[in-house]
């Protein structure tokens, strides 16, 4: 069985790492390069840089950033908000970006999934889908959030691996922040429907939950901030937790 991936999310606005709650009530959680620089110590497997107002401000994310952070590790770094074309995913790559992570832009130009795989290899290329229940289905939400797709998360990702995207980074917009647990439901529908690695996010608050995710909810990695941003818990006490449970990870 491949090792399960423990991954930090740093939501960045104006240059530093905010968090907040169902993607609300945003507060101050430190410097991108600083906190990159821990979580290298500390044994983390990858980095996710979001430029959370990229898209709602249309502009591209912050190069300054990515190359700040990308000079503090040594471990795989994905970068996503603001990409809408290849040439801005040239930028953050050209940055020190190993991944980008696409979202509104791919459900706009879906074709754009197709041009970047085929530029940088499926590998380099995350769709990131962030799902809000509704009844019996999952609905996508666009622009940071704000504003349904009229997409089912499901489907989505299926057409998402068809196009060539490598990994599915998806978020419960339910359970953003809340410390409640990760959507088992949610992720385990997604990572049933696809081949590819699903990354899942939100609700992340005690390491029993990262248990759940990865046997329940069927994921392959499990990303979360805050329970590490303010040092709630360890990467290393989480991943001993997880080999404990008799699941795979990398110490």
């Amino acid at each position: 069985m491949l090792s399960k991936r423990i991954i930090a999310c740093l939501d960045v606005r104006d240059g530093q790492v905010v968090k907040g709650v169902q993607f609300q009530q945003l507060r101050h959680a430190g410097d991108p390069a600083e906190l990159a620089a821990r979580y290298n110590v500390e044994g983390i497997d990858e980095v996710v840089v979001l430029d959370i107002t990229a898209t709602v401000e249309d502009r591209r994310t912050l190069a300054k950033t990515v190359r700040a952070v990308a000079g503090e590790i040594f471990l795989p770094l994905a970068v996503g908000g603001g990409i809408k074309s290849e040439a801005d995913a040239a930028t953050v790559i050209d940055a020190g970006a190993d991944k980008v992570s696409i979202n509104s832009a791919a459900l706009r130009n879906p074709d754009l999934i197709t041009t970047l795989a085929n530029r940088y290899g499926s590998q380099a290329v995350v769709v990131a889908i962030d799902a809000k229940r509704h009844d019996d289905r999952f609905a996508v939400y666009a622009r940071s959030g704000s504003m349904d797709s009229a997409r089912d998360a499901v489907e989505w990702a299926k057409e998402a691996e068809s196009r060539g995207a490598g990994e599915i980074l998806l978020t419960s917009m339910d359970r953003d922040g809340t410390k409640a647990g990760f959507d088992c439901p949610l992720t385990a529908a997604v990572s049933s429907a696809v081949d590819i690695p699903v990354i899942a996010s939100g609700g992340a608050g005690t390491l029993d939950h990262f248990v759940d995710v990865f046997t329940t909810g069927r994921a392959d990695a499990a990303l979360a901030a805050s329970i590490f941003h303010y040092a709630e818990s360890s990467v290393t006490d989480l991943k001993r937790h997880l080999r404990q449970h008799g699941i795979p990870v990398r110490l």
